[in-house]
């Protein structure tokens, strides 16, 4: 949480990983034999969590495709919170290629024939756009070498207030992940203000790696 009690967005793609980690050890369709790398992610705070002290989280495969599958996940604070996500993850063999989902029938039931869609929508960041360098840190790599991709989140979030969402209403944010960013990369985070959103570009060398989307909700 933050200093008022707010559930971070990177906290909430830690819970993602770690639910998707667990329910794929569960059925067989893990590491090291299966490799999951996420292609995007969508968060829908539909009612922020401010005192929750407590999150259930519930996930389930809700599409599928030759080489990806799509993962919803519900996350239900004690004190009213409640979070709903859609991501797709590609699924690659141990030596990181994209492999093709072979046997995936444990999943069938759930996804009731949606196809998963590893197509990207954002648009580039503008090139006049304001931009700061974001200083990256060894804990930030993964395993494969790459950063985590909880940490943009956590890049995403510290920039709520300064792209004028405001956290403590329902809000809607969508991140696309176009290629891995390296520890040694040097990154400039860019503000993205276009048709009524806002987002932050995640750029290496001119070329955007990955792009978010930020919009605020209406309740229900």
């Amino acid at each position: 949480m933050d200093a008022a009690g707010r559930l971070r967005l990177d906290t909430v793609a830690r819970y993602l990983q770690d639910v998707a980690i667990d329910d794929v050890d569960e059925t067989g369709w893990g590491a090291p034999e299966h490799v999951w790398v996420v292609r995007w992610y969508r968060i829908e705070v539909l009612e922020p969590f401010l005192t929750d002290r407590e999150v259930s989280v519930a996930t389930w495969c809700s599409a599928s495709a030759s080489h990806a599958a799509g993962r919803r996940t519900s996350l239900q604070g004690d004190r009213g919170g409640r979070i709903e996500t859609d991501s797709v993850w590609i699924h690659l063999d141990p030596a990181g290629r994209p492999a093709r989902l072979e046997g995936f029938g444990v999943y069938t039931s759930s996804t009731e024939g949606r196809r998963a869609s590893t197509r990207l929508s954002l648009p580039d960041p503008p090139a006049g756009a304001a931009r700061t360098r974001w200083q990256l840190r060894s804990a930030d790599v993964d395993l494969m070498g790459h950063v985590n991709n909880a940490v943009y989140w956590a890049a995403v979030d510290e920039r709520l207030v300064t792209l004028e969402i405001d956290p403590a209403q329902p809000y809607r944010v969508v991140l696309e992940f176009r290629r891995p960013i390296d520890r040694n990369d040097d990154v400039e985070l860019v503000d993205i203000r276009a048709d009524g959103t806002a987002g932050v570009g995640f750029v290496v060398a001119g070329e955007a790696r990955a792009v978010s989307r930020l919009q605020p909700l209406s309740r229900s």
